[in-house]
């Protein structure tokens, strides 16, 4: 297991950015290495870290403009070789069918739940960990 899990963190809203972060803190569980969160506010730069890789994990936020997190993660699926698992951000429940057409592996809701988040990334992580052990 390495010593760190990357995560990228896309939204343009430092809010946003700011619950994810408070909520996942350093370390999410103890079989789990410490978080290191690379924060973005534009989709230029989530391709720019994609490209250079090493992430176990993109966050994204679906309610992100102007650049929607649920349509970067269409085209991180189309685009990328290896795309790491996708967790996508959405404040409207009627939003989840496009996170199926976004291929993205999770949901979670907006406003950033501070429990189940968490969780969620979790158990992400083990899956990208499984995968790249």
């Amino acid at each position: 297991m390495s010593d760190v899990a990357r995560i990228l963190l896309y939204s343009s809203d430092r809010d946003v950015r700011g619950a994810v972060r408070l909520a996942l803190g350093e370390r999410i569980a103890s079989d789990l290495p410490n978080l290191e969160i690379i924060e973005v506010a534009t989709q230029p730069a989530v391709f720019l870290q994609l490209d250079a890789g090493g992430f176990d994990l993109a966050i994204l936020d679906g309610e992100a403009s102007p650049a929607g997190g649920i349509g970067i993660a269409h085209q991180i699926k189309d685009e990328i070789a290896s795309p790491p698992p996708v967790l996508l951000l959405v404040a409207r429940v009627a939003d989840a069918w496009l996170a199926t057409w976004s291929r993205a592996e999770a949901v979670a809701p907006l406003p950033v739940d501070p429990f189940k988040l968490p969780a969620q990334v979790a158990d992400l992580l083990r899956l990208s960990i499984a995968q790249g052990a």
